[in-house]
């Protein structure tokens, strides 16, 4: 059978078409070790001297296995391009951001809006996060590590974006998946005010005496981890890309000073208006059962019930609250849960007597800006300089703070840093239990909703048909 001979012109067009995309991809990242490939690029289209596709004049089995490889190969390739430069799915696991975003929403996330990151753990297999699914190991490897950088995007963070970002405390967890997705930090402080003997009242002590009992706290909390892996497993280190996706509200960009007072968010001392959505627990006593149809009416769902239940209290909106307060016959008493306790916000190194409900001021960190140090505020600064900016930080026993060997009464960042809240107030792990963002943690913003399932129901009746494909940006 006689060959069917090579449409060279069209051969160099395909050539010449592919190679302007890719240096302009080049141009775009800002890296020119990518000029590598294009040898291989000629290759394929023009010169032929690499046989790509050796398989297609092989017989029997051989031809087919390799065509479905070259074919999954193709699809993970492309897979792994988009996800890292484009775009990324992202579900709503959990009920931190109701009623804005609800569980089980599934978002279209863009990488392109406030630019995609150069991968800092390149090598991982595409379509995972950190783990391996069914086999439960790593889905990546820690070598090589880059450095951080950022391609330029559409736009900035802009106040009350809804941001997917990589968990700033999910540096170090522990490896048993039911503690995974604990604040391995909080677990610490935790155990270890349990464990270390001390009678004294806190409040009366001074800034370093607070420092050293935290000290003494934490480490004694870490060691009880580690001298029980049969609970705890191992603990274990994720680079910035490799941690949990969250996805929050932000409430505070750089150079801000934020501040709450009875809930609501003071910006550079102006109010910050709350999402249309956004939610606190009420105190609810209940003299009659809750019809199904009042609970869809305001989206209130199975684990809100739960809570009811369990603790008497219930995530509801302004007007979810005023519609069930007019409700005399279901409703016996309702008020806004005001139980705020101390003692687990960030920093939890120092004691500041915030709450979720009343807290700072704090000022949000901005690149190129500086802040004075001492005692007063060094809890607070203390996890940027050192953990996300890689700095080494001691205080000494006379309350000098020490960075990189030297003396310091400020230090100026790196990075911008952001402050990140859920829209259910009282039921969300953010910014005010673990503290900032930073820039390097960013990964895109979300588009729109293209698939909602209400997991209290399931088939067909359970898609939230009204949500598809609803822009994020219009939820405020």
């Amino acid at each position: 059978m006689k060959a069917k001979k090579t449409n060279m012109k069209l051969q160099w067009t395909k050539f010449i078409v592919v190679t302007i995309l890719y240096l302009l991809f080049l141009y775009w990242v800002e890296s020119w070790w990518g000029l590598i490939v294009i040898p291989f690029i000629y290759d394929a289209y023009i010169s032929k001297k690499i046989p790509w596709q050796w398989w297609k004049d092989a017989e029997g089995p051989t031809r087919f296995i390799m065509s479905w490889v070259d074919a999954l190969v193709f699809a993970l390739v492309a897979v792994y391009f988009i996800n890292l430069f484009f775009f990324q799915n992202y579900v709503i696991p959990s009920s931190s951001l109701e009623k804005s975003l609800l569980t089980g929403d599934y978002l279209c996330v863009s990488k392109v809006s406030y630019g995609p990151r150069v991968p800092q753990t390149p090598l991982t297999m595409p379509l995972t996060q950190h783990t391996m699914p069914l086999l439960g190991c790593k889905s990546y490897i820690e070598w090589p590590q880059w450095d951080y950088k950022r391609v330029k995007g559409l736009g900035n963070i802009e106040l009350n974006d809804i941001v997917v970002f990589n968990y700033p405390a999910g540096d170090t967890l522990v490896s048993e998946p039911q503690w995974q997705s604990a604040d391995f930090y909080q677990m610490a402080y935790s155990f270890g005010q349990q464990l270390v003997e001390s009678d004294v009242y806190i409040d009366s002590l001074n800034p370093m005496q607070q420092r050293r009992l935290f000290e003494a706290y934490y480490n004694a909390g870490k060691r009880y981890i580690s001298q029980n892996p049969n609970e705890y497993g191992d603990i274990i280190t994720r680079p910035v890309d490799r941690r949990e996706n969250y996805v929050k509200r932000c409430v505070g960009l750089p150079g801000q000073t934020l501040q709450i007072i009875d809930r609501t968010i003071y910006l550079d001392g102006k109010p910050n208006k709350d999402a249309q959505e956004v939610q606190y627990t009420y105190a609810i006593k209940l003299q009659a059962q809750m019809p199904v149809e009042l609970m869809d009416e305001l989206n209130i769902s199975m684990e809100d019930i739960t809570q009811l239940n369990q603790s008497g209290v219930m995530p509801l909106t302004k007007r979810a609250a005023a519609v069930l307060k007019a409700r005399k016959d279901i409703v016996k008493e309702i008020k806004i849960n005001t139980d705020a306790p101390t003692g687990d916000v960030y920093p939890l190194n120092a004691r500041t007597k915030w709450t979720r409900d009343n807290y700072g001021p704090i000022w949000i960190p901005a690149k190129g800006k500086s802040v004075k140090l001492d005692m007063s505020n060094i809890a607070v600064y203390e996890r940027p300089i050192r953990t996300y900016e890689g700095n080494d930080l001691e205080i000494t026993e006379d309350g000098k703070i020490i960075i990189n060997g030297k003396e310091a009464t400020s230090y100026t960042f790196k990075m911008d840093y952001y402050w990140m809240m859920g829209d259910n107030r009282h039921n969300s792990a953010d910014s005010r239990y673990w503290g900032f963002v930073p820039e390097d943690h960013i990964v895109g913003k979300p588009l729109f909703i293209w698939w909602s399932s209400d997991p209290d129901r399931g088939g067909i009746n359970g898609i939230r048909w009204h949500r598809l494909f609803t822009w994020v940006d219009n939820i405020k």
